[in-house]
């Protein structure tokens, strides 16, 4: 009789199991977009992070190219490339591009990170923004004349680059 009631116990609590596996997934997409509807992203909303971008407080993780371009206007540059970031105690990550070949950054942590980069000059306004993930990762204050040079090397580049090197379209 004990035996019994213990694989009936068994049999319930795999059951039980199986049930919770089937609905897990199902409780994880609904509270994923209940936190999404309330604005739990971390991201501020569209409007916030234009408003940043127009008093030039350029925030890392806090602002899209959306809010770039819903403000500034399109870029004079833009550029896509596969790029690895090296991670900063702050949390900025530099692109491997804008270093000196083999030179890690002054404060590197051992941390590094690699995907599709988007880059923005704004030369009128004296900035070049990097994103990755669809997050501002870098920003750069240059000059106008560097922020040109920059971009007609991109420009050069993408004449030369394969359609295997380029970025999926999104």
């Amino acid at each position: 009789m004990r035996k019994l009631e213990s694989i009936r116990c068994e049999s319930q609590w795999v059951k039980g199991m199986y049930f919770l596996r089937r609905t897990g997934w199902a409780c994880v997409l609904v509270v994923v977009a209940i936190g999404s509807a309330l604005g739990c992203s971390g991201m501020p909303s569209l409007e916030e992070q234009e408003r940043h971008v127009r008093a030039n407080e350029l925030l890392l993780h806090q602002l899209t190219p959306r809010a770039f371009v819903g403000e500034w206007g399109l870029p004079t540059y833009q550029h896509t490339e596969f790029m690895q970031f090296f991670g900063m105690k702050d949390d900025e990550l530099i692109p491997r591009s804008r270093l000196a070949a083999g030179e890690p950054p002054r404060g590197w942590e051992v941390r590094i990170e690699a995907g599709d980069a988007l880059f923005l000059a704004y030369p009128d306004r004296g900035w070049l923004v990097v994103f990755f993930e669809e997050r501002l990762v870098y920003r750069e204050k240059l000059t106008a004349a560097q922020l040109h040079e920059l971009g007609r090397s991109w420009q050069h580049e993408d004449k030369f680059r394969s359609r295997f090197e380029s970025p999926a379209a999104s």
